[in-house]
């Protein structure tokens, strides 16, 4: 798993979930007997997270340990620090995980060998991609002779692996990974991908074990996991936490998208749901203040919504159009009026409206 991202959200009734998901996840890992666990970077939003949540990690991890699985981890782009003083420190000196991310005394990586046999070891993550020069200066030769079946954790965008809509983010080549590993961890983009490369294996990312944005709620609706066997057969295992409700509403003017939004509550039930509510469109009248978005998501949370997120970026006034009027002066600057008149809602006779408007304009 990778992207847990636990403590990522502004509102504590999804972070509550980001733990959920966690625990669901250990649960699901227990009652199959897994022989240990990988978390590829990030299983937190921040090297420095709330207390109250590293303590429900730690509770949920403790479960983990008492049955002998072993956690191993890596720092990510999130939960890395430069001074390399993590929460990640404090769980390992608890012996709840252990950290592959460290090198001997000549500053090569350390493979540790799982009571399994498997030899893991794996680089970290760095914010803005920074962990291009580690790749760089990576001693390679030890790993890739190192006998046996092994596994290379990672927190990186693989360049010849993004989808369409991560190609702007920082990557690199997957030929920059040490080769001769059976199994490559991924962690960093949130999607669902692996593969098989000659000289390198399977390459694997399982996506965020719970979305860490309104996008990728839409899109994805709930995070998951990996369960790999030791022929390397991979299943892809979902968790599912609450029940996810997604509407779109777009129009014209603000009481075309109010009546809707109306509508909207009174025909359906919102009782422990998540909910994401997206509005757009050009307003060709009125503003979008008017928009009722905060008086909507009371009614949801009054008829036992979860959690309402908005998304209101893709509403927005409709710009005020160029006109081209051959006369008099005054004559285009009540056509100017007159064009303009219908983005506002005003309960008066037009040409006195115009003719009124011109006057005080014209005193000054």
């Amino acid at each position: 798993m990778a992207d847990c991202h636990i403590g990522g959200w502004r509102d504590d009734k999804l972070n509550a979930l980001t733990i959920d998901s966690f625990k669901k996840t250990m649960d699901y890992c227990i009652k199959e007997h897994v022989a240990f666990i990988l978390i590829s970077g990030d299983l937190f939003d921040t090297a420095l997270p709330n207390i109250d949540l590293i303590k429900e990690v730690a509770n949920i991890l403790e479960k983990v340990r008492q049955r002998n699985i072993e956690v191993y981890v890596i720092p990510g782009s999130h939960d890395f620090s430069p001074s390399g003083k993590t929460m990640l420190d404090v769980l390992e000196n608890s012996g709840l995980v252990v950290n592959v991310n460290k090198y001997d005394v000549d500053g090569n990586l350390l493979f540790f060998e799982d009571k399994t046999g498997v030899k893991i070891t794996g680089l970290l993550g760095k914010r803005s991609g920074l962990e291009k020069e580690d790749y760089k200066k990576l001693e390679k030769e030890h790993l890739e002779n190192e006998k046996g079946f092994k596994i290379f954790m990672f927190h990186t965008a693989l360049e010849e692996f993004k989808p369409k809509d991560m190609e702007k983010m920082e990557g690199q080549s997957y030929v920059d990974l040490p080769k001769n590993f059976n199994y490559y961890a991924g962690g960093h983009v949130h999607y669902i991908f692996n593969t098989k490369k000659e000289n390198y294996g399977t390459i694997s990312y399982p996506g965020p074990l719970f979305p860490n944005n309104f996008k990728e709620l839409e899109e994805l609706k709930h995070g998951g996991f990996y369960i790999v066997n030791d022929s390397l057969e991979i299943n892809y295992v979902p968790v599912k936490t609450k029940e996810l409700l997604n509407f779109t509403i777009e129009g014209k003017n603000v009481n075309e998208i109010n009546e809707e939004l109306y509508r909207l509550v009174e025909n359906n039930e919102f009782k422990d749901k998540l909910i994401l509510l997206r509005i757009k469109g050009e307003l060709e009248s009125g503003k979008i203040s008017d928009v009722k978005v905060r008086s909507v998501i009371k009614l949801m949370e009054e008829k036992g919504a979860y959690s309402v997120l908005k998304h209101t970026e893709g509403l927005k006034l409709k710009e005020l159009e160029e006109i081209e009027i051959k006369g008099n002066v005054e004559d285009v600057e009540k056509e100017i009026v007159k064009k303009n008149l219908g983005r506002v809602e005003i309960n008066l006779n037009e040409e006195e409206l115009i003719n009124g408007l011109l006057e005080v304009l014209n005193k000054n």
